[in-house]
């Protein structure tokens, strides 16, 4: 679910990155609907018009690092 919004994200972050600098952006398909400050702001007026589930947010920065995540862990397996 929303790879397609994602993928869009991807094949376009350059251009993007160009009107949307720093802003989160909801994307539904291959448009994007709107541009916001805040993440909250972005799924506050997002959910008055669209089903949640339906739309992504991004963040609009350079690289990858608001998209990807580490995760630590003290597990050790044997």
């Amino acid at each position: 679910m929303l790879e397609k919004e994602f993928q869009f994200y991807l094949d376009n972050q350059e251009k993007i990155l160009k009107d949307y600098s720093g802003k989160f952006i909801v994307i539904i398909g291959t448009e994007i609907k709107g541009a916001y400050n805040s993440e909250l702001e972005a799924f506050t007026e997002s959910k008055k018009q669209f089903e949640p589930g339906t739309f992504l947010i991004q963040k609009c920065t350079t690289g990858q690092d608001d998209y990807t995540e580490t995760f630590h862990s003290r597990v050790v397996f044997s």
